[in-house]
């Protein structure tokens, strides 16, 4: 240090070997900045600059020194917590349709080093922490897909599995003859122009008492999205197959319930299907009726997972639920509006919102609340019929949750909007990126008061 090797600025490294008096063959030594002041960010940082010493020196087991390491408004759980859930999604890689695989990493084993006052709170922190990684790895996963091999028969498939996998996992996949028997003619419309069936998902896990109301999560899960006859430009379309990331992530938090065994009831409702264009697509102008008996004028059908999302929230009813979460890449207005950082969240119950808003800090899965005024509902007006499927260029994200707030009154409700924070575009980092499964598994972990 006194020859300037390292001034201790975050993420900065220095590997020293044979040191005496150490068992250790090699100590790496990670700067992280002035005391007392590393933050969430910076402790990823942190982990991202480790794991990539760490590889390159090939070595099976490494123990890091949780004693040196506090982050900033957070005890030793919540430390903890943040530092595995990073390593863990740090080892996540994609590469299934690469002749070329990744190399196979020599790293085994990481052991954390702490002093008997903490190792129950840091074992409690990691083992939430190793199912919410799982959790968002198969959310990520899902994402990735390409959108001629995950389409909504192929999520359903991934849903009877989970289904085989455990027991008290209950699991039903309706097809597109029990949608119309349900009446849900606003999802119909959405995958009538595709060769893919839709498909509603419902899987229903049994933690508590049988009569204990659920909490349910409603997924859209658009596979790709063309825009249907409101066709999207060309550039970057490819990106439309993270369409179905609110689905993905609905999958990648129940699976870190199943893992963490949660005592509590959850019902996951995916709302499936393709948006193409064709000779049997729907049209703008057309006028379909929802299962809730409201009638839509779809103006653009590029507006169309609040289409299938009002019919699985109108589904969402039966289970009287404790409360309703809908999770959705829904709009291009929440990235102008909130960038790439922070998950959109309205809703009709403040209580509700404040624990997701709490959840998500927590979590370092940030949302942020944006109104749900009545004054906004007049932008969905339609000459022809109940609703409109657009309220027009001002305050997008607002009409859309409008939209859906039509159909929530029988319960409390809130809407995240994850168009900007499901995946990253371009370069390198390029791919779903899990969120907001640490935050929803937060949420639920709060619930269930473990």
């Amino acid at each position: 240090h006194k020859r300037g090797a390292l001034a201790g600025k975050v993420g900065q490294s220095l590997l020293l070997h044979n040191l005496p008096n150490i068992k250790a063959e090699r100590v790496l030594l990670i700067g992280t900045g002035k005391e007392g002041e590393l933050s969430d960010r910076q402790l990823k940082k942190i982990v991202g600059a480790t794991l990539t010493c760490l590889k390159g020196l090939g070595g099976s087991d490494a123990a890091i020194a949780l004693d040196d390491l506090s982050v900033k408004n957070r005890d030793t759980y919540g430390t903890a917590r943040l530092l595995v859930e990073a390593l863990a999604d740090g080892e996540y890689v994609f590469d299934r349709f690469k002749t070329q695989k990744a190399e196979v990493r020599a790293l085994k084993k990481i052991t954390l080093l702490t002093d008997k006052v903490r190792i129950a709170d840091i074992e409690r922190a990691s083992t939430h922490a190793k199912a919410i990684a799982t959790g968002m790895a198969l959310t990520r996963d899902l994402g990735n897909l390409p959108p001629n091999i995950c389409h909504p028969t192929y999520l359903g498939e991934e849903a009877k599995a989970l289904g085989k996998a455990h027991k008290n996992l209950k699991v039903e996949v309706h097809d597109e003859k029990k949608l119309a028997e349900l009446g849900m003619g606003s999802f119909l419309a959405v995958a009538q122009g595709s060769a893919q069936p839709p498909r509603l998902i419902v899987m229903n896990y049994q933690g508590a008492k049988k009569g204990d109301q659920p909490f349910v999560l409603v997924g859209k899960g658009i596979t790709f999205d063309t825009g249907g006859i409101s066709i999207k430009p060309a550039s970057g379309m490819d990106e439309m197959k993270f369409d179905m990331c609110g689905a993905a992530s609905v999958f990648g938090t129940l699976r870190a319930v199943l893992e963490l065994k949660l005592p509590i009831n959850l019902v996951c409702i995916l709302a499936c299907a393709e948006n193409m264009p064709s000779g049997t697509a729907t049209r703008p102008g057309d006028i379909v009726t929802t299962m809730s008996g409201q009638t839509v004028e779809i103006l653009n059908t590029d507006a169309e997972g609040r289409l299938v999302l009002c019919d699985a929230l109108t589904y969402a009813e039966r289970f009287k639920p404790q409360a309703v979460i809908d999770i959705a890449t829904l709009t291009g207005a929440c990235v102008v509006a909130l960038g790439g950082h922070t998950s959109g969240l309205l809703g009709n119950n403040d209580a509700l919102i404040n624990q997701l808003l709490d959840a998500g800090k927590q979590a370092d899965d940030r949302a942020w609340q944006l109104p749900l005024f009545d004054e906004y509902q007049e932008q969905l007006d339609s000459p022809f019929a109940d609703i409109a499927n657009i309220g027009g260029p001002k305050g997008g994200t607002i009409t859309a949750a409008c939209f859906l707030s039509r159909f929530t009154k029988a319960y409390d409700w809130a809407h995240l909007d994850i168009a900007g924070t499901a995946w990253l575009s371009g370069g390198k980092e390029k791919g779903a990126t899990g969120r907001p499964v640490p935050l929803l598994t937060q949420y639920l972990l709060d619930r269930a008061g473990v």
